[in-house]
């Protein structure tokens, strides 16, 4: 703001205080410097006219103002096609931005920061846009458009990739203001902008303003406009806004035309997607805006008339509008959209099915108030659709458009009924469509047509009549789909009492289709579910019968047809005659039970009218379950109307007798029992003539099917019985027949006859004693007859024969007063203690209570009702047994008389003296049924009474017995006992059964055991050793003998009394859940006790304890949850203790128990028992038991979800997460993380990392033990096969170092690792000075490679952390890492503890950063392990602490370029990395660090270390030269080359050493001093030689007495480093001093040779090997001092010279030794050429020419003897090279004379036979040089 106005303040100096005059002539002045400016110039000349000019528009004087717009003009012309020239944009901006400034100079402004823009450098451009857009709302509307555009212009242009932080916080500086929301909108409508070709008439989302506005004077290019979105879109990605502002324009952006834009929009809707807030009403008004437009019929300029967006963006946005309630609640524009969609001009298939869709969803989540507007509408558009739309149409989206319409349909009907109750056209609609539509689509109109049925509820009467036809029309057609909504409708719709419904219920059921047929029946029998749910609101009274039977014979009047009786056809199927019939019984009894209808005329007829129904129900063709249906139903109604039925089929009888012989049992017992009833209307000849009809059917001789034999013997039972009652009885003749009859059958017959025969014995014996048959004139007692018979019957495998037979027995001796007789009976009942049936023994104690008298069963109910037996009617071990029986005037006896006395006292005996405590299991069971039956028939009998604690006490026995049909039929009796028994019987009975339970319950009366008692189950105790039964006592004990411990009998005798106590507890649940519902608050001092107990027998692994507890508790406990929490602690103390028990099924219930009890808890609830929770659990999961075990598992993930919810300080407050923490952290820490069982282990880490990551902070107080622990089990918990693989690695052939870093790569994976993360983000500075100490301690002794890696790492991630924060602790940590990491073997541990120790030297203090980088420096004088420490430090303090590095060059750089030289590859790759890594210029780094790299490098030679004297001289060529030896000449011209004469002041020293160190003794590796020696001489021979003019001297000497020690090696090196001095001081006196000494040792290896070559093979093997080394090395010498030499120097040795040669080119040398000769001789020739050329002196001359004609002479003859001997190609080449060296010198100086030449016969012959090229071709020239100096020669001549 301070520029701004100085500026401005600048422009007003310049025209204030002038008058209009002062002000014109200035501005010409401006003009005319302006005219005269070069185009150069123009740009600064502008930057100050521009503005004065501009604002000089402010004034009124209308010649200023043209003069002004003179000057514009000018600028206009000059500058308009010269973008190079800029404009002055900031000056302009803030004269725009002027508060004073004038509206025409804001004008002007606008006009050339527009120009300006296109002139800046990007930079700029960057820097002002969001300038521009900072307080654009304060501007005009003009002003902000071209002010927006001319930023998304700069956008588009420069953040179309990415956009720098800087510009980023100017663009910030908008967020949140009304500048923000001027930028946004103007981003939507640039984003929404189409290319006009691409869009088509008006621009689609847009108004022709906002066009305008976007594009400006020109529409904007297809990549100029890409750009511009690409760039909109990142600035607002980067600005971060609120998704509800930015959600409609990335939506948009999802429907460009551009590829780009389009992507970055999805990613930014994915992005943003999770965030928005659909339910935004003003989001969802800007979104509907986007997608209806503007309609045309408000009152807005066309202009200004908003579009619809396109067809892409409206299908995005209608998936939003799908996910938005608000949506669906925005009328009118809800409407308006769905109706676009639908019927739009533009309306595509997609949309219009997007637009069903949508109407679903308003259904669904509209507000009633917003439903009742649209609703209507909306409906009507719907039924346009479906009409419009083709039902075959194979489209998918039309097939998905229909479905939503029928959809839409079916939840409008849920929330408008009222639109379609007033008529049915829908529903018509609906099923018909039902029919006509594909299969795939039937489903869903289905589900419509159900929901449709909501809305008919409440119809008028009149529609209802319409449905109800409708319904009826629909319910049989071909369609399932069809009918399955008829008896839908029908169902739901009315309710139970209405008759047309219920009518189509009863064709339902005979539906083929299960799921029409189980709806139908449960609209006709609604069951106790569907009573409280479904039919909630509907009546459940069934209707009138005759309404019902009016409605049934309505739809079928042929039911009247009364001659139709008999019939083959049915008139309906018949299931659907089944389920009328059970229904119109319902009807029926529903009616009977409200009131006394014998008197009811009406209903009376319509029972007449129903038995019609029924008889035509008994057609030939109707189903077995159809025909005993209507039987039954007869029966049901003669019970009723017995006087009534009995008057109508007494003129029937004959229809009756034809279904005696019907195949069904119980139609053929049913017909019977109707016979009987019609017979009591017969009169007495009449029923006598039936009897005689019976009699001799079943006694006639012809043989009868089994079904007719039956049907006969009881009709002849019934009828007799039913004539037995009347009063007059029938004769006694006849009775004497009947008898007679049925003893015959019961004799004669199979069991099955004679057990029917019995029955009919037992219907005639309960109306009167049976008197004895008459045989011969003597009376014979029947039981007399039937004795051995019944005893046989009774001991037959048919069941249903000896249940009837038993029965009638009980039946026979209530009228019989007999004692005898009754014995008898008594005897026979009792003979079935034995078995082992079920329904037989259950039948037999019906028998008992027959003749123990009291049963609540009359004659009647024999006689005159379905009646079957108290056995088959009774439900013993389900619901109320007791309650069920119904209370009916009692048959019986007198009490008084002696025969009951005798009976009930027998049967008492029986009972309680033998069966009940038998130790027989069948008698047990047997006693048990029977006693049961007893109490439960006879409870109020006097006598049941007195003996009810007796009863209470066998009953009590007895639910401790293994078979479970004994153990719940006990259980039942305790029930019986404790609703018959008296207030003190029902307390102890509570006592006793909570004694039982609780396990304090007083010992049971003892059953002695003999050899076959069952002490066990059979199987559940296994086999005995060889393979025998192990259950009774016999058994066991043989067992406990053979294997020699008869003790063992005892430890049996204990499981099977726990077993014992396991099934009492079992029998008192059963007991008890029943005894529960009636005991009420006698329980509740008990609940202390047994609640805990309870809750861990629902656990147990028995099943049926399980169930039987859960029915105790649904008993005892209505509000479960209060009284858990009540008895919370008690509970959770009860299931710990039983957790250690000894019982294995004890630790497994009480797991499973506390693991679900767990669930849910707070602090305050569970954190007392925490530890003991975890210890039981740890326990349970290391337990013997594999069950018990899992129970373990179970309960550790349940605890450990509790501790994790409890430690989570997002989920628990902070002080009870810590407290929680202190609980459970240690102790997995020292018990969880230590123990042995993996599982424990692996559950204790995982846990441990559970708790880490939720606690946050605070877990501080416990991190330097967790971390410790976390560490230590990096190593301890590896697999240990990783430690197999890696002893066997290097046998298998794997690598150590890659072993080792993939053991670290996976524990850097592991629970532990990842719980040290957490660890490392809550860490604080105040942690560490518990941590640190912890971990150098960890640093010094943990052990394994897994933990000291992490105990390293972790050190470097502490540090990185903290900072500076580790600054107290960093002298500690380094005095302890630097020998850590020198002691690791390991590699990657060693570099895991430099980095550690590289991170804590960033943050140490300047003394300690020195100490430790010298102390590191130091290390590499060591041995091979401190070399390799050194330099991983220094490679980590490069790499991780650089800047602190930096100070320390001078100690690091010589070391480290020492170190590069090591004879160890190893160490040496090592330290030549550093030094590439770190060190930019070679030649620099030499130059800076020299002195120091001297001084180590002297200090190395002067070592009494041979290994580093080697390394200080081999270091020192390469110091000069960086180069590796053995290429000394490379070495000598690099060091020339990078150091120069940089070294000369540091020669002498170096020289001083090494001529120093090289007399004396040899040492292995001494030849590297010749080598550095030769080195210094190259780089620094000018400084030596000017120093000490006698020094090279001295080091020639010294190297010439080198030459001639015996050492092959040693003297190689010394000719090589002779060599190099000769050249490097290229002093011609040395050839004087060296070359006799060369040609001395040179003739002395000759003739060694050529002494090896004349001995013998024998004597060879005593030579010395001398290596042809040395003679190459000696010519290479001798060809050094040739190059130094003066020529005449050479001219005096000329005769040695040729000897020389011919002596290496003797075939005595290899072919390398020749090579050498040949470069010899032509450094000779070159010599002698430069010699011609420069010599004055003719003598000299002549002598030169002579040496080349003998050198010619003598030498080519060898050379070509070479070509000859030798036949390598390099030989030939470098051969025929040197022939062609001395020819051309022989060409250069000819002979006066020409002689004759011997070699050119053999030159000639050479060139022909030749094969390499090359030295073909130089042979040639040879030849050819030689035959035209002869042929010159001649010519002169």
């Amino acid at each position: 703001m301070a520029e701004s106005s100085s500026s401005a303040a600048a422009w007003s100096s310049a025209l204030s205080g002038k008058s209009d005059e002062e002000k014109e002539e200035l501005l010409d002045r401006m003009l005319t410097r302006l005219a005269l400016c070069d185009d150069s110039k123009l740009q600064d000349l502008l930057a100050k006219i521009l503005p004065i000019s501009i604002a000089a528009l402010s004034s009124s004087s209308t010649l200023l103002r043209n003069k002004v717009i003179e000057i514009l003009s000018h600028v206009n012309k000059r500058v308009k096609h010269q973008l190079e020239i800029g404009l002055p944009l900031s000056e302009l901006w803030k004269l725009y931005m002027e508060s004073s400034a004038a509206p025409m100079v804001r004008n002007f402004c606008i006009m050339y920061i527009e120009m300006a823009m296109d002139r800046v450098q990007k930079k700029e451009k960057e820097m002002i846009a969001p300038v521009f857009l900072a307080n654009i709302s304060k501007l005009p509307p003009q002003h902000q458009d071209i002010l927006l555009r001319i930023s998304a212009k700069v956008i588009g242009e420069c953040h179309t990739s990415q956009i720098s932080d800087e510009v980023l916080e100017k663009y910030r500086i908008l967020v949140g203001s009304k500048d923000c929301e001027i930028f946004l909108e103007f981003c939507l409508h640039t984003i929404l902008y189409q290319p006009s070709s691409q869009s088509g008439g008006g621009p689609a989302g847009l108004s022709t303003i906002q066009c305008e506005r976007v594009t400006g004077k020109q529409p904007l290019q297809n990549d100029m406009l890409r750009n511009r979105k690409s760039g909109l879109l990142n600035i607002i990605e980067a600005l971060e806004l609120p998704s509800e502002l930015v959600y409609p324009i990335y939506i948009a952006a999802c429907a460009d035309s551009h590829e780009p834009v389009l992507k970055k929009g999805e990613e930014l809707l994915k992005k943003s997607g999770s965030s928005v807030n659909l339910d935004d009403p003003n989001l969802i008004s800007r979104l509907f805006l986007l997608f209806n437009g503007i309609s045309g019929s408000q009152n807005i300029a066309p202009e200004s008339k908003v579009n619809p967006g396109s067809i892409a963006l409206r299908v995005r946005l209608m998936s939003v509008f799908c996910r938005s309630i608000a949506a669906a609640n925005s009328f009118p524009s809800t409407l308006q959209c769905i109706f676009g969609c639908i019927f739009g001009s533009d309306a595509t298939s997609r949309l219009k099915q997007l637009g069903m869709e949508f109407t679903v969803w308003v259904f669904k989540h509209a507000r009633m108030d917003q439903l009742k507007l649209m609703g209507p509408v909306i409906l009507t558009g719907i039924l346009k659709t479906l009409d419009n739309s083709s039902k075959m149409d194979s489209d998918a989206i039309a097939r998905e458009t229909r479905s939503f319409c029928f959809q839409a349909i079916g939840l409008l009907a849920q929330r408008m009924p009222q639109l379609f109750r007033d008529k049915i056209d829908v529903a018509v609609r609906l099923f018909d469509a039902l029919k006509v539509e594909s299969q795939n689509l039937r489903l869903i109109v289905q589900e419509a047509t159900n929901s449709l049925a909501v809305a008919y509820k409440d119809a008028p009467s009149n529609v209802l009549k319409d449905v109800e036809l409708l319904l009826l029309q629909n319910s049989q057609v071909e369609q399932s789909e069809v009918r399955f909504c008829a008896v839908r409708w029908a169902t739901s719709l009315f309710d139970l009492k209405h008759c047309p419904s219920r009518f189509i219920c009863m064709l339902g059921a005979a539906d083929p289709k299960l799921d029409i047929r189980e709806m139908a029946l449960e609209g006709l029998f609604p069951g106790e579910e569907q009573r409280k749910t479904v039919w909630h609101n509907i009546s459940t009274e069934y209707p009138k019968l005759p309404e019902m039977l009016a409605y049934i014979l309505e739809q079928q009047p042929a039911i009247l047809d009364s001659g139709g009786i008999g019939d083959i056809k049915l008139l309906f199927q018949s299931k659907t005659y089944v389920s009328m019939i059970k229904f119109l019984l319902k009807c029926f009894e529903a009616e009977a039970a409200q009131s006394n209808l014998a008197e009811d005329s009406e209903f009376s007829h319509s029972v007449g009218r129903l038995c019609l129904l029924l008889e035509h129900a008994m057609a030939y063709e109707g189903s077995v379950e159809l025909h005993a249906s209507a039987s039954k139903a007869l029966i049901t109604l003669g019970s009723h109307f017995p006087q009534m039925i009995a008057s109508r089929y007494a003129e029937k009888v004959l229809w009756i007798k034809q279904y005696l012989s019907h195949l069904d049992y119980d139609t053929r017992e049913a017909m019977a029992r109707l016979l009987g009833i019609a017979s009591s209307a017969l009169s007495i000849s009449s029923s006598s003539e039936l009897i005689s009809e019976l009699i001799s059917s079943i006694s006639g001789t012809q043989k009868l099917r089994f079904e007719t034999q039956h049907g006969l013997l009881c009709a002849l039972g019934y009828v007799t019985a039913n004539c037995l009652l009347r009063s007059p009885p029938i004769p006694e003749s006849v009775l004497q027949s009947i008898l007679k009859c049925l003893v015959d059958v019961v004799n004669s017959e199979t069991g099955s006859l004679a057990s029917v025969a019995m029955q009919a014995l037992g219907h005639i014996g309960i109306c009167i004693p049976l008197p004895p048959l008459l045989l011969d004139s003597n009376a014979v007692s029947i039981w007399t007859i039937l004795h051995d018979k019944l005893s046989k019957l009774l001991s037959t495998e048919d069941i249903k024969a000896v249940q009837k037979t038993v029965i009638a027995l009980g039946h026979i001796g209530v009228k019989e007063s007999s004692s005898t007789h009754l014995n008898i009976a008594l005897d026979l009942i009792f003979s079935l203690c034995w078995s082992k049936v079920e329904d037989i023994l259950f039948a037999a104690g019906e028998a008992l209570s027959f003749l123990w008298g009291g049963v609540p069963v009359t004659t009647d109910m024999i006689f005159k009702t379905n009646y079957s037996s108290l056995s088959m009617s009774s439900n013993y071990l389900m619901g109320d047994t007791s309650s069920s029986l119904p209370r009916l005037s009692l048959m019986g006896f007198q009490d008084d008389e002696d025969y009951h006395v005798t009976v009930r006292g027998a049967i008492t005996r029986k009972l309680f003296d033998v069966l009940l405590y038998s130790n027989r299991k069948e008698e047990r069971c047997a006693g048990t049924v029977w006693l049961l039956s007893l109490t439960i028939y006879c409870g109020h009998h006097p006598t049941v009474q007195k003996l009810l604690p007796e009863i209470q006490e066998a009953f009590s026995h007895l639910i401790g017995e293994q078979s479970e049909l004994t153990q719940e039929l006990a259980s039942q009796g305790l029930s019986i006992v404790y609703e018959l028994g008296d207030d003190t019987m029902k307390k102890n009975l509570v006592n006793a059964m909570v004694g039982t339970l609780t396990g304090s319950g007083k010992r049971k009366r003892a059953v002695k055991l003999v050899e076959d008692s069952e002490v066990f189950r059979e199987g559940a105790f296994g086999e005995s050793p060889s393979g025998g039964k192990l259950s009774t006592y016999k058994e066991l004990c043989n067992l406990a003998n053979e294997m020699g411990q008869p003790d063992l009998i005892y430890k049996f005798m204990d499981l099977a009394n726990y077993q014992a106590s396991l099934n009492s507890k079992r029998g008192a649940a059963f007991g008890f859940s029943k005894i529960a519902k009636h005991a009420g608050d006698a329980l509740q001092p008990h609940l202390r006790s047994l609640i805990p107990r309870l809750i861990r027998y629902q656990y147990d692994p028995d099943k049926n304890v399980q169930d039987a507890m859960a029915h105790i508790w649904k008993s005892l406990i209505t509000d479960s949850k209060k009284a858990i929490d009540e008895h919370l602690d008690l509970i959770i103390d009860d299931l710990l203790i039983q957790c250690g028990s000894r019982l294995w099924r004890s630790r497994e219930a009480s797991c499973l128990a506390l693991a679900d009890l767990l669930q849910g808890r707070k602090f305050d609830q569970v954190g007392k028992h925490l530890k003991r929770i975890w210890t039981a659990a740890f326990r349970a999961m290391d337990d013997i038991k594999e069950t018990v075990r899992n129970a373990g598992d179970r309960l550790c993930r349940g605890v450990a979800s509790l501790t994790g919810r409890l430690c989570d300080v997002s989920l628990t407050p902070v002080p009870e997460a810590r407290e929680t923490m202190a609980i459970v952290l240690p102790f997995l820490l020292t018990e969880g993380i230590m123990s042995k069982v993996d599982s424990i282990r692996k559950a204790s880490i995982g846990m441990v990392t559970k708790l880490a990551k939720g606690a946050g902070i605070a877990i501080r107080p416990y991190l330097s033990d967790l971390v410790c622990c976390m560490l230590e089990s990096l190593s301890s918990l590896e697999d240990q096969g990783m430690n197999y693989v890696e002893l066997h690695a290097e046998n298998v052939g794997i690598q150590t170092e890659k072993l080792e870093n993939l053991r670290i790569s996976i524990a850097r994976g592991s629970p532990m690792w990842e719980t040290l993360e957490f660890c490392i983000d809550v860490v604080d500075s105040n942690s560490l000075e518990l941590l640190v100490p912890r971990l150098s301690q960890l640093a010094r002794s943990g052990v394994g490679l897994n933990t000291r890696v992490g105990v390293a790492n972790f050190i470097t991630l502490l540090v990185q952390k903290v900072g500076v924060s580790i600054k107290p602790f960093a002298n500690v940590l380094l005095k302890l890492l630097l020998p850590v990491v020198k002691d690791e073997r390991s590699a990657s541990s060693k570099r895991a503890f430099a980095n550690a120790c590289a991170m804590v030297l960033k943050h140490a203090a300047p003394s300690q950063a020195q100490k430790l980088i010298e102390d590191t420096a130091n290390l590499h004088s060591g041995d091979r392990n401190d070399q390799i420490t050194c330099a991983i430090l220094l490679k980590s303090y490069a790499s991780t602490a650089a800047d602190t590095l930096n100070g320390y060059h001078a100690i690091i750089v010589p070391v480290i370029f020492v170190s590069r030289f090591e004879d160890d590859k190893t160490i040496s790759s090592l330290y030549e990395e550093l030094w590439e890594e770190n060190m930019s210029s070679e030649r620099i780094t030499l130059q800076l660090y020299l002195e120091e790299i001297v001084t180590l490098i002297n200090e190395g030679i002067m070592a009494s270390s041979w290994a580093s004297k080697k390394k200080a001289c081999l270091m020192l060529p390469l110091s000069l030269l960086g180069f590796f030896f053995p290429s000394a000449s490379q070495a000598i011209c690099k060091l020339s080359e990078v150091l120069g004469e940089s070294l000369s002041s540091h020669h002498n020293v170096l020289l001083a050493s090494l001529m120093k160190e090289i007399p004396g003794r040899l040492w292995e590796g001494k030849d590297a001093v010749l080598y550095a020696l030769s080195g210094l001489c190259t780089s620094c021979h000018e400084a030596i030689a000017a120093s000490n003019p006698e020094a090279p001297n001295a080091i020639l000497s010294l190297i010439s007495s080198a030459c001639t020690k015996k050492a092959q090696k040693y003297r190689e090196a010394a000719f090589c480093c002779l060599e190099q001095v000769i050249k490097a001081f290229n002093d011609p006196k040395f050839f004087n001093m060296v070359f006799p000494s060369l040609l001395e040792m040179g003739s002395s290896l000759a003739h060694i040779k050529s002494g090896q070559i004349s001995l013998s093979s024998d004597d060879k093997a005593d030579e010395p090997d001398i290596s042809p080394a040395l003679h190459n090395k000696i010519l290479s010498c001798i060809t050094a001092c040739i190059h130094v030499a003066s020529i005449g120097d050479i001219l005096e040795q000329q005769k040695k010279f040729i000897d020389l040669y011919l002596s290496s080119l003797s075939p005595s040398f290899p072919w390398t030794v020749k090579m050498s000769a040949f470069s010899s001789i032509k450094e000779l020739c070159s010599k002698l050429h430069s010699g011609i050329n420069n010599l004055q002196d003719s003598s000299m001359h002549t002598s030169i020419t002579a040496f080349i004609h003998e050198l010619l002479y003598t030498l080519s003859p060898e050379l070509l003897k070479s070509l000859h001997t030798i036949k390598i190609g390099q030989v030939h080449i470098a051969a025929a090279e040197c022939l062609l060296e001395l020819t051309n010198q022989f060409k250069a100086v000819p002979p006066v004379h020409w002689t004759e030449l011997g070699f050119m016969t053999e030159l000639l012959s050479l060139c022909e036979v030749e094969k390499n090229e090359h030295a073909k071709s130089l042979l040639k020239k040879c030849s050819d040089i030689l035959a035209q100096l002869e042929q010159d020669s001649k010519t002169l001549s």
